[in-house]
């Protein structure tokens, strides 16, 4: 008994390391987006990001002896999370990148985390679900805080800053939730399935990018963040949370380090980038995981 304790307590202690190492990447990734979009646009940190991606998520089932997955795979199960390539990471980050590019980190990183209340209410038309007071709730303050947020304390007169900027970094939260809808009955190994969205998700930017924009120089400054966006937040971090939550007794115990990650970014922004964190900043946030608790009910 008392081993199986130890062990028990081994387990849960790998899983707080593995989340942990998560929520510290998450919270880098708002500073090496706009650190990377100083000099590529949103189709060539797209592009950069997502080889970078699919090359590490290659390399991490190489390395844990699961390439041979790919030849079980059906045709349905290949049909499936190729067209949800198009969601995640076609659609997904090129909407995403394009809202940095407008706003201030510290206002894109947060709207960002109005994705699981989006996902509350998708589930009502696509999951058959119904929202209750609290879900409602949930909603009201959330988005109270999306409005805090994006008129950074210009209230009495109801500027939104950049209303363009705002409303891509709400439509990406309406993507990413879509995306995890169509991944709810996807039995395909997670991290696989990732691979086989971003592969199947490169032709599409590379298309996008030569129509809309150029292919980034060999030399372009940009290009290093771009690729710790293709390691990091589209490879790494995913496989890092998958452990987490699969060694772990208690999925809300490491489920709740999420909310570190926002704060910790708006310190990294400050730090790396120079923003001035804004008082509003922080009570936006504050609503906006206000409601995300609130709404936790869902799962």
């Amino acid at each position: 008994m008392a081993a199986q304790e130890q062990a028990k307590g081994a387990r849960q202690r790998q899983a707080y390391a593995y989340g942990l190492g998560t929520v510290l990447i998450w919270s880098t990734v708002a500073s090496a987006f706009k650190i990377a979009l100083k000099d590529l646009d949103h189709y060539q940190l797209l592009l950069v990001a997502d080889v970078v991606s699919i090359a590490t998520l290659l390399v991490i089932l190489a390395a844990q002896g699961r390439l041979g997955l790919l030849r079980k795979l059906t045709g349905r199960e290949l049909l499936r999370n190729c067209g949800l390539g198009a969601l995640n990471p076609f659609l997904y980050y090129l909407v995403l990148f394009k809202a940095y590019s407008l706003l201030p980190a510290q206002v894109a990183q947060p709207l960002n985390y109005t994705w699981a209340i989006t996902l509350s209410l998708l589930s009502v038309p696509f999951l058959g679900q119904k929202l209750t007071r609290r879900d409602l709730a949930a909603i009201c303050v959330s988005y109270l805080g999306v409005v805090v947020l994006s008129t950074q304390g210009r209230l009495a007169e109801f500027d939104f800053g950049n209303p363009l900027g705002v409303g891509l970094a709400l439509l990406s939260t309406l993507i990413w939730a879509l995306y995890w809808i169509g991944n709810t009955k996807n039995s395909t190994d997670p991290v696989l399935a990732l691979l086989l969205n971003f592969a199947a998700a490169f032709p599409l930017i590379l298309l996008t990018t030569l129509a809309c924009s150029a292919l980034p120089a060999w030399g372009n400054p940009g290009l290093p963040a771009a690729a710790y966006v293709g390691v990091f937040e589209m490879g790494v971090s995913f496989v890092l949370w998958l452990m987490a939550m699969r060694l772990t007794e208690s999925t809300a115990r490491i489920g709740n380090l999420i909310f570190l990650s926002p704060f910790l970014s708006l310190a990294l922004i400050h730090i790396i980038l120079g923003e001035i964190i804004h008082a509003t900043t922080f009570l936006g946030l504050a609503l906006i995981l206000a409601g995300n608790v609130l709404g936790q009910r869902r799962g």
